[in-house]
């Protein structure tokens, strides 16, 4: 029942009928003040707007069409309008229901959320490659993400993977009220939903979420960059609207990149097809969020005397964004 087709030669196209667009980023905690203030000089209730919070998780965006409570296809996120057709990826997905429970659920409902691996799927995962004699995967994201765009479902179907329902696209029935009413309900139809989804008051509120998961972010099993804090009456969504970009009543609080030690062993300089040229320290290589790096870029020559790099020296290194690595200074002692 959950594998059964051919491998194919290309993934065909699906343009999602209600898109998929990205989060704005909170990168401190002024930054999601402004968020609040923002919201709260738009929609009745003022400072007592109350908000769902839940863990950013990091995997892979995906939506799941069901029909008279059947899967019938799924889709990547893509470039927000337009995804890949992974259903038969999907549906073997231990945790996605191929039929949805209850006889309550909407005639049409796509369940969207985040295809993610736990971490010890992602050790037995790598132990078994090693075993094999392949190369292991860098990290769990790029493993989920890996996993689902096989075009053979068998190699999928081996591979640890987990769905978290966050939000919905195209629905048959109004959704209700709230964010929170209508997630739980959809959990009430059998799809999985965060363990850590609350509704919370506030900008106080929102702070002590933030800093609460913070503290057990290494003891929840999988990797989170954040947390996402949305506008809970839908009514107030609507209010709000969205820019091309992302919606105007969600933000996503991410958390501070990772920082790790290690030596500068060389510089390089870099020449883009502009002409400009980037300084590059080739460093000892070290684990960052789950990456290993060896590479990182120094910006520029007014940057490389700033922070006084030079080579030899033990540096603090990380992810710009959970993404570029780059030298954030130098353990100067």
């Amino acid at each position: 029942q959950r594998v059964g087709a051919e491998p194919r030669s290309e993934f065909t196209q699906v343009r999602h009928r209600v898109p998929m667009i990205s989060l704005d980023n909170a990168m401190d905690d002024g930054e999601l003040a402004d968020f609040h203030r923002r919201v709260t000089e738009s929609v009745k209730g003022g400072a007592d707007v109350v908000y769902t919070a839940e863990p950013k998780l990091d995997g892979l965006a995906v939506s799941i069409r069901y029909e008279d409570g059947f899967l019938v296809q799924a889709a990547t996120r893509g470039d927000g309008s337009t995804g890949e057709d992974i259903t038969q990826n999907v549906r073997t997905i231990q945790n996605v229901p191929l039929r949805l429970l209850g006889p309550d659920c909407p005639v049409v409902i796509e369940v969207r959320g985040e295809v993610y691996m736990t971490h010890a799927g992602f050790e037995r995962l790598n132990s078994d490659a090693r075993r094999r004699g392949d190369e292991p995967f860098a990290n769990p994201r790029n493993a989920a993400a890996g996993s689902l765009r096989q075009l053979d479902p068998r190699i999928t179907a081996g591979r640890p993977l987990t769905f978290c329902c966050y939000g919905w696209g195209e629905t048959s029935e109004p959704p209700g009220d709230s964010q929170f009413a209508m997630i739980r309900r959809i959990a009430a139809w059998g799809v999985p939903i965060s363990r850590d989804l609350r509704q919370v008051m506030g900008l106080d509120a929102c702070r002590a979420y933030f800093d609460d998961l913070g503290r057990r972010r290494d003891a929840l099993g999988y990797d989170i960059d954040g947390v996402v804090f949305k506008v809970d009456r839908l009514a107030d969504q609507a209010a709000l609207g969205a820019t091309a970009h992302h919606p105007r009543w969600a933000v996503a609080r991410k958390f501070p990149p990772q920082e790790a030690l290690t030596v500068v062993e060389a510089v390089e300089f870099q020449v883009g097809r502009t002409g400009a040229v980037t300084p590059v320290a080739r460093l000892r290589p070290v684990q960052v969020g789950g990456v290993t790096v060896s590479n990182a870029t120094l910006h520029n020559m007014d940057e490389v005397r700033r922070k006084d790099v030079r080579v030899g020296d033990t540096v603090y290194v990380r992810r710009a964004g959970d993404v570029i690595p780059e030298v954030v200074r130098v353990l100067a002692e």
